[in-house]
């Protein structure tokens, strides 16, 4: 899995014919746009689970959760200078 950040109107091109444009939102709520051929399905994992026959069927559906924190790798250096922290530019 790929993990990137980006910025508002933004996008991500995968092949040829299928961008994913960020329009931005709040901290746990991000507004997208794609833009797909109208051959492919799209659907909501919560219209799946809405969906779904079976507690089977909702354990076979893919969940992705955010990480509550950053591991120290990518984390931004802290630098106290006067009494006030600041983050060090990389």
């Amino acid at each position: 899995m790929l993990r990137m950040t980006v910025n508002t109107e933004e996008y991500i091109q995968i092949g040829e014919d299928i961008r994913i444009v960020f329009l931005g939102g709040s901290r746990n709520h991000t507004k997208v746009m794609l833009d797909v051929p109208k051959e492919i399905n799209i659907v909501r994992s919560r219209a799946l689970e809405n969906h779904a026959q079976s507690e089977e069927d909702i354990e076979k559906i893919a969940r992705y959760h955010a990480a509550p924190e950053l591991e120290e790798k990518y984390r931004k250096k802290k630098v106290v200078v006067n009494d006030n922290i600041r983050r060090a530019a990389h």
